[in-house]
């Protein structure tokens, strides 16, 4: 079997590997969130409202960080992640902080084989779709999970981050999906000394493959940004321009580096 068809499996065992030294790595910063710091960024605090007694759905929620952050904010959530070592972790700090968020292991396009619920708001952020090679399908999910007038709210990385070399020197991967990006990597974005080097299988998704997705169902688009800044130091050549606001060395303030768009059912 070639690895594009291997995929979930490839990328299961990436972010097993991944997971503990996330966990251990200034970058997630669990001890000050075990002492009641957010991990939630101000552009998806926005977006988010009072979700006080609501019902989320988080997809692709690694060890649970955000899911857990929702919950102290009064939501009922449901975290759903591909790695089963991801998902035990969120368990326990689930139970270490005295918290009901709920932790299913399953990949996206499988999660209607394990729940059976729809949710006032699905949400998902930074990093995940790149992991999904069929668009249409993600949409087909988030439209299932979603109730009547539910809404979808999505924060990512710009595709116009993923198409450089890991220095922002040059243009060496296509916009548009076009096929599967197999590449080894070595170290993590939250430690890149970390001494791991795994397979990834990933793609990359245009803006206009992402909207046609989610138009195709019936979702309405309510609201859509693009931000200049990263509000994660996970890239290289990254400085800092005001707190928790990072850009590109020599680009600074002229790029699209993240968007959000709010969908509603």
């Amino acid at each position: 079997m070639n690895n594009e068809n291997n995929y979930i499996d490839i990328n299961k065992a990436l972010w097993n590997n991944k997971t503990d030294i996330h966990i251990a790595s200034d970058f997630y910063d669990v001890e000050a969130f075990k002492k009641g710091k957010s991990s939630l960024n101000q552009i998806e605090l926005d977006l988010l409202g009072d979700i006080s007694g609501k019902t989320i759905l988080h997809l692709q929620c690694h060890f649970g960080q955000d899911s857990l952050s929702l919950a102290r904010m009064g939501a009922n959530v449901t975290g759903v992640d591909l790695s089963d070592k991801a998902i035990k972790r969120a368990n326990e700090l689930n139970t270490e902080l005295g918290l009901d968020a709920t932790f299913i292991n399953c990949d996206v396009y499988s999660l209607p084989e394990h729940l059976n619920q729809q949710f006032d708001i699905v949400y998902t952020s930074y990093g995940t779709i790149g992991w999904l090679p069929d668009l249409d399908k993600w949409a087909k999910v988030i439209s299932k999970f979603l109730k009547p007038g539910g809404q979808f709210i999505f924060v990512e990385f710009h595709p116009f981050m993923w198409i450089w070399d890991d220095n922002f020197q040059q243009i060496i991967y296509p916009y548009f999906n076009q096929s599967a990006i197999i590449e080894t990597e070595t170290g993590t974005y939250a430690d890149k000394q970390a001494d791991i080097v795994d397979q990834s299988v990933s793609w990359n998704h245009s803006l206009s493959e992402v909207f046609t997705s989610l138009l195709g169902q019936s979702l309405h688009i309510q609201d859509f940004k693009e931000y200049n800044y990263s509000p994660y130091i996970c890239f290289n050549q990254l400085v800092e321009q005001s707190p928790g606001q990072f850009q590109i060395k020599g680009m600074e303030g002229k790029v699209p580096m993240a968007y959000s768009i709010v969908a509603t059912k």
